[in-house]
């Protein structure tokens, strides 16, 4: 009787395992087009505009920003954990061939500083890499710091920033503002929080990586002001008294918070500054190659839905205000935009 009770029970356990894997997998590959979106691409900088300051996303919410002498480097995410290492919590190391060919594509030869707007793996990982290539200055948190001496940077290539902090590069004028993390985890809670309190030498498992601290960064040069915010997190009245032309807007796992809580996350950040162009970032699968962009399953992040909404409050707040989508590896005169009618 008992080995017929432990047959079925194995069976019953099969079969729900096997259902569950293939639910799963389902359920990863739903996944919703760019062309879901239907907001226009920017302009690319070309020769027309050979003094202009350009931005390059290269993904997730990395970018290059570039006057023709200084550039600066918000994340520098170029390593890439798959899926399979993240759920298995396999550790995983800088992949020296793709920071190598994206310092080399992207012409990252006047870098002066590298600005992780918080510590997770998917903005901070490669920071210690990149400065080592490139002697360029580390902006962070304490957290930031340990992450960049786990790589060997030196001490004097290293900058904590605690409290709102200034500093010049060439002709960009960088200021760090202590900001927060969208609260996307369990319960409403921040994901990995937390700091690094000792060096962090790699590899190591994703969850090593710990927030530490988030930051606004905002970048001020004499063509214009453009304010990054990496992560969907506000602070109410926090940025009434900044001026921006362009802000980049992180929006991972926005759709998840609601729409209210949307809603003022647009106010407090691109109502408040009164810029008249956005640039949606962390919208794309971090788990996909350097340089691959799609957008995550449905079931992780709806995206589409949270870009409806970002054009509804474009609609009711800040209608003069245009919305862009960047694109890939692209350098867009930022200060040179067209007006669209997204």
């Amino acid at each position: 009787m008992w080995r017929t009770y432990v047959k079925h029970a194995t069976w019953t356990i099969v079969t729900i395992a096997l259902i569950v894997t293939v639910l799963a997998v389902l359920l990863w590959r739903d996944r919703p087009s760019l062309d879901a979106i239907d907001w226009p691409t920017p302009a690319i900088a070309s020769a027309a505009t050979p003094d202009s300051v350009t931005v390059t996303w290269l993904g997730v919410s990395t970018l290059l920003f570039d006057d023709g002498e200084t550039q600066i480097l918000i994340d520098g995410f170029f390593s890439r954990a798959s899926i399979t290492d993240i759920l298995l919590g396999r550790s995983v190391d800088n992949d020296a061939a793709t920071i190598n060919y994206a310092m080399n594509e992207f012409r990252m030869r006047s870098l002066a500083a590298i600005i992780p707007v918080h510590s997770h793996f998917d903005h901070a990982m490669d920071i210690g890499a990149i400065a080592n290539r490139s002697s360029a200055s580390i902006l962070g948190s304490k957290t930031t710091a340990q992450i960049a001496r786990g790589a060997g940077v030196p001490e004097d290539q290293i900058n904590v920033v605690e409290t709102i902090e200034s500093f010049e590069f060439g002709d960009f004028r960088v200021t760090l503002r202590p900001s927060g993390h969208a609260p996307v985890g369990w319960h409403g809670s921040v994901p990995l929080d937390g700091s690094i309190d000792e060096p962090l030498v790699l590899p190591q498992p994703i969850t090593a990586w710990r927030m530490g601290g988030a930051y606004t960064i905002i970048i001020e040069h004499p063509q214009g002001t453009a304010l990054v915010q990496g992560s969907a997190a506000y602070r109410k009245y926090e940025l009434q008294d900044i001026s921006a032309d362009v802000v980049f807007l992180g929006i991972a796992q926005l759709e998840s918070l609601g729409h209210d809580y949307a809603e003022l996350y647009w106010q407090h950040t691109v109502t408040a500054t009164g810029s008249h162009s956005v640039y949606p970032i962390h919208f794309d699968d971090y788990t996909k190659p350097f340089g691959v962009v799609e957008l995550p399953p449905r079931v992780i992040d709806n995206v589409p839905k949270t870009a409806r909404w970002l054009s509804e409050f474009r609609r009711r707040w800040d209608s003069d205000t245009s919305l862009f989508i960047p694109d890939f590896g692209k350098p867009i005169a930022i200060y040179a935009q067209p007006a669209s009618e997204s």
